[in-house]
């Protein structure tokens, strides 16, 4: 018995192809766009850092594996964000060798205004985009 061959749906439905193609790119310009608004405060690599601080302290090694970054990376990234003032290093009570990294409440402010900031620069394009649509419409 021959075995069992996988189907590629974009080969079945090539329509069903190009859109899924189209919303990808769509995906991958949004998210660069978003990334890069409000990026006078801080890099998107060290916001991405801090919005995985929110609500959690994690060592400088499990930030590293997270944003799939080596670990001397992260600690030049987290080494930015301490002399800012937007982290804190903690030393862990078990474990004398080990660091905890959390948000400071300056960082947490700032964590906030640059969603803020970014939320309503898509909401921005949202509506550019619904006026046109509309404006378009027969």
């Amino acid at each position: 018995m021959p075995p069992r061959q996988r189907t590629n749906q974009s080969t079945q439905n090539p329509s069903l192809a190009h859109l899924a193609n189209d919303l990808r790119l769509a995906c991958m310009r949004i998210s660069r766009r978003v990334r890069f608004e409000s990026t006078q405060d801080v890099a998107p690599n060290q916001f991405s850092v801090m919005a995985r601080l929110e609500g959690k302290a994690l060592t400088p090694r499990e930030l590293a594996e997270i944003e799939c970054v080596s670990p001397p990376s992260m600690t030049r990234t987290v080494a930015g964000l301490v002399e800012r003032g937007f982290v804190t290093r903690t030393d862990d009570p078990l474990d004398g060798r080990q660091v905890f990294i959390s948000l400071t409440s300056e960082g947490l402010l700032l964590l906030s205004e640059t969603r803020r900031r970014r939320d309503a620069w898509m909401a921005t394009r949202l509506k550019s985009a619904n006026g046109t649509a509309q404006a378009n419409a027969p």
